[in-house]
């Protein structure tokens, strides 16, 4: 019985097999060729149904994962590269990624979102009178002029008046070192050799200190001074206080005075230390949150209060030619009485020359703009008629410690880039036989540009608001111009290099 069974269904293949062979060959070789077309046909459907479905999984998977939506899915997992088959891994190895999506902006949102309630706050007297002093400092101190007719239409002539912040440019001076990053980075162990372990903490108070009070200190005779009182965790006991400042205070200048941060640093570039440091400090309540010069405030500077003024040598420019030729207190030798030589040492005029011919600040030496053309916005551009007759005209800003007479302080370092070699002011070297060695050394070394980008890059603030690397460049591209000039002079005129370590 099975036997006919297997023959009766094998027939037809049989019977199909003989009449193929008793085809011609044309017949044959057509019906195989139609065979391998409509093979191929199926196999071709197939394959693009396969790549279609596998498009639109992997648009799918696209979509899940931007919107956060993506799950272990093991139904629909397959290895987009190999067609492997997905393995389920165990609990011990499973790594949850969650995606966080972007929250889209609902088309109605009146309708889609409740309104947040918020609580007004009550406040005291003490932040009532913070808040309207903040907005009234922000609004009208756009320059230094403006913010000293508000301070002194409300106070009488040569009074202070405090200014008081409750939590100004807050800095936090715990052990948590990510809760606040300094304005001055040191990224060594050890800051630049030519800057002192003293500056560089003075340097890091006036940038990274908390601002308890500010006051507007006036003067007789001169414009008044924004002081800035610090909170500090060092130890005070050897700050001298005043009237003016309980504590460590700073000076804010204008946001147009940045030249006294490239003073100061060139200053101890070149080895003088003179100058008073400096940084530049953005401040909220301020010139609009403008970067600001500050320079630390030294109460010696100010005997008897800023209202007496500073410590100044008061000489004229026949008296300064005379002393220069007497070498005033050199090698310790005491003046004759009548010789009409000041407290100031013969070597500090030196010192006083070569900063202000690099920088080419003319208000010490120069009040009246005898030695360059200036312009007419100059301040001196109504002083300059005094020039006729030099030897009486009065220089300025000649200041000393009360306590050390003898060394002078660079102070009001208002220097100026923009002029050319053909206008320099040479009669800030006019009487100098003399000039020290270490800084002309550096002058003649080449590593000026050097020393001068590790020192200003402490600086974060002055480093990024002069345009960084290309801005810093393009001013010391300026005073290198600048002592090429001057070390042209020197061996122009004979000027000894001598040491002069006081």
């Amino acid at each position: 019985m099975e036997k006919p069974r297997f023959h009766w269904l094998f027939f037809p293949c049989l019977r199909l097999t003989s009449s193929f062979r008793r085809c011609p060959l044309s017949n044959r070789s057509l019906i195989i060729a139609s065979a391998c077309v409509v093979y191929l046909l199926v196999v071709g459907s197939q394959v693009g149904y396969s790549q279609q479905h596998r498009d639109r999984r992997i648009e799918k998977e696209k979509y899940r994962h931007t919107r956060g939506l993506y799950n272990l899915d093991i139904t629909d997992s397959v290895d987009l590269q190999t067609g492997a088959s997905f393995v389920v891994p165990t609990r011990s190895n499973v790594v949850y990624i969650t995606l966080k999506s972007k929250r889209l902006k609902p088309e109605h949102i009146r309708g889609t979102i409740r309104p947040k309630l918020r609580r007004k706050v009550r406040r005291n007297k003490d932040e009532t009178y913070s808040a309207f002093t903040q907005n009234k400092l922000g609004t009208l101190e756009r320059d230094a002029g403006q913010t000293k007719r508000k301070f002194a239409s409300n106070t009488s002539r040569g009074e202070t008046r405090d200014v008081y912040y409750k939590s100004l440019e807050i800095i936090h001076t715990d052990a948590q070192a990510d809760s606040h990053i300094s304005s001055i980075r040191i990224y060594s162990q050890t800051a630049p050799p030519w800057l002192s372990p003293h500056d560089v903490k003075d340097m890091r108070f006036l940038a990274d200190a908390n601002v308890l009070r500010i006051k507007e200190v006036s003067r007789r005779d001169s414009p008044s001074l924004l002081v800035f009182e610090g909170e500090t965790t060092t130890n005070l006991q050897h700050t001298q206080r005043s009237n003016v400042c309980g504590g460590q205070c700073g000076v804010v200048s204008s946001p147009v005075d940045t030249t006294e941060v490239f003073a100061f640093h060139l200053d101890r570039v070149l080895g003088l230390n003179r100058t008073l440091p400096a940084v530049s400090r953005r401040f909220s309540f301020l010139y609009d949150g403008q970067p600001c010069p500050v320079v630390l405030w030294d109460a010696s500077l100010y005997p008897e209060g800023r209202a007496a003024g500073w410590s100044t040598t008061r000489l004229t420019w026949g008296e300064y030619q005379s002393a220069l030729k007497q070498r005033c207190w050199h090698k310790n030798i005491n003046p004759k009485p009548d010789s009409g030589c000041s407290t100031v040492h013969h070597y500090e005029w030196s010192k006083l020359a070569l900063f202000d011919f690099l920088l080419q600040i003319h208000n010490r030496l120069d009040p009246s703009c005898c030695g360059f053309r200036p312009r007419q916005e100059d301040v001196c551009v109504k002083h300059n008629a005094e020039c006729g007759d030099q030897t009486h005209i009065q220089l300025a800003n000649i200041i000393h410690r009360d306590h050390d007479p003898r060394h002078l302080v660079f102070t009001n370092n208002k220097g100026f880039f923009d002029r050319n070699e053909d206008n320099l002011d040479f009669r800030l070297l006019e009487g100098i036989k003399e000039l020290p060695e270490q800084a002309v050394l550096v002058l003649k070394n080449k590593r000026l540009r050097e020393k001068l980008l590790q020192s200003l890059f402490l600086d974060r603030t002055y480093w990024e608001s002069q345009g960084g690397r290309q801005g810093i460049d393009k001013l010391i591209d300026v005073i290198e111009r600048r002592a090429k000039v001057l070390l042209t002079y020197v061996n122009a005129h004979g000027i000894k290099i001598i040491t002069m370590n006081l």
